[in-house]
């Protein structure tokens, strides 16, 4: 399996249509992690999207920048079918060279600011094991 890069991230066009469906129905907990914590470069500055299409999967949040995953799991992961899938699907991602956090519904909509907390913490992690792209914020060089 090849690496996902910043700039190609393993796009699945062919789920476009699905993850277009996923993010106008979105869950309780994952409204609430997108308003408070995503949405808008809240967190640290990145960006991060939802419900976007890698590999064969849709990732609840992609930031491409930190090639960071993060997953809301309700009560349909509890199973251990689920678990397992859950667990390979995480190890394929893991290969393309994404890191994937998963928090439960409950975690979110009772403790958004130990969620918070917790991915600011994985953010300081990868910043520091790996070099990021630089951030374009709007500055123009003028070259000579």
């Amino acid at each position: 399996m090849n690496k996902a890069s910043h700039y190609n991230y393993a796009y699945n066009k062919n789920l476009q249509p699905l993850a277009k469906r996923l993010r106008n129905n979105f869950t309780k907990a994952e409204a609430s992690l997108w308003k408070y914590v995503l949405k808008s470069n809240q967190l640290r500055g990145y960006q991060f999207r939802r419900q976007r299409p890698v590999l064969n999967y849709i990732a609840d949040f992609l930031c491409k920048e930190l090639m960071l995953i993060v997953e809301v799991d309700g009560i349909t992961h509890d199973n251990n079918a689920a678990i397992n899938k859950d667990k390979q699907r995480e190890n394929n991602l893991a290969k393309a060279g994404f890191k994937v956090v998963r928090f439960t519904d409950e975690e979110v909509l009772k403790n958004i600011a130990g969620v918070k907390a917790a991915l600011e913490s994985i953010i300081n992690e990868i910043e520091k094991s790996t070099p990021l792209i630089p951030r374009q914020r709007g500055t123009v060089e003028k070259i000579v």
